[in-house]
């Protein structure tokens, strides 16, 4: 199974700890390479990171890891990073043509939620969420920016930053098909490029399913709160491990 990775944005709530988001330290690890060695934990080896803003800089330190890590990583380059992030992920169209994981550079998470969603049986023209119930006083959600997701009998009803409705966080870990790229293209044609647009086109034909990651950890490390509450739980989880 493929894993997919956007890196393409500039991040610039964060463009003071430095001119790449997803080179900057958690722990003293960079936020993707933290993601790709979660899922290297759970037995994915082939990536595609889509990048965008400081692309060679990406590149070049990823290839690095490749090497070190013993696995694959290959590069699409998305020329319109400055615009929404569904047109990251449909960059991925012609790389892709069976289920595979979709992930985002700046979310930290626990490798449970990811082995949870990649055993999970998928019809080719769905996706599947992985999203956080607990939507009252979450510590690590920052409200004003996290999407949000109406569910229903395990079916996305609504989802979008500025739903009224919600009973879900986003968690920014998907289990896909190409059916996602069908869909997010009917959803730029229709003027909304982002990715929740084209999960929108998906819902409305009862195709995007979600599990629940229950009381498993992550976080969306998007500003100095975030990177500080993820630099915390980082050193707990190392500590913990040290001390078992």
């Amino acid at each position: 199974m493929k894993c997919l990775i956007i890196a393409a944005g500039r991040g610039s709530r964060l463009s003071h700890k430095g001119d790449c988001k997803p080179l900057i330290e958690v722990g003293g690890t960079a936020l993707i390479k933290r993601v790709i060695s979660t899922a290297n934990r759970v037995g994915i080896i082939n990536f595609l990171v889509v990048t965008g803003h400081n692309k060679e800089k990406i590149r070049s330190y990823l290839e690095g890891v490749s090497l070190g890590e013993k696995i694959e990583i290959h590069f699409v380059y998305n020329n319109e990073w400055k615009k929404e992030n569904g047109l990251s992920v449909l960059k991925a169209k012609d790389y892709i043509n069976e289920k595979f994981i979709l992930l985002m550079a700046d979310h930290i998470f626990d490798p449970k939620i990811l082995l949870k969603l990649k055993n999970q049986t998928i019809h080719d023209d769905e996706i599947i969420l992985a999203v956080d119930s607990n939507t009252i006083n979450n510590p690590y959600v920052d409200m004003e920016d996290v999407t949000k997701v109406q569910v229903k009998n395990g079916l996305i009803v609504n989802i979008g930053k500025n739903i009224k409705n919600f009973n879900a966080f986003d968690t920014g870990i998907f289990l896909c098909t190409s059916s996602i790229f069908c869909a997010l293209q009917k959803s730029i044609q229709a003027g909304d490029s982002t990715l929740s647009g084209g999960i929108r086109i998906l819902a409305s034909n009862q195709k995007a399913r979600v599990i629940d990651i229950n009381d498993n950890f992550w976080i969306d490390v998007d500003d100095e709160k975030a990177l500080q509450k993820a630099n915390c739980i980082i050193k707990s989880l190392d500590n913990d491990k040290s001390n078992s």
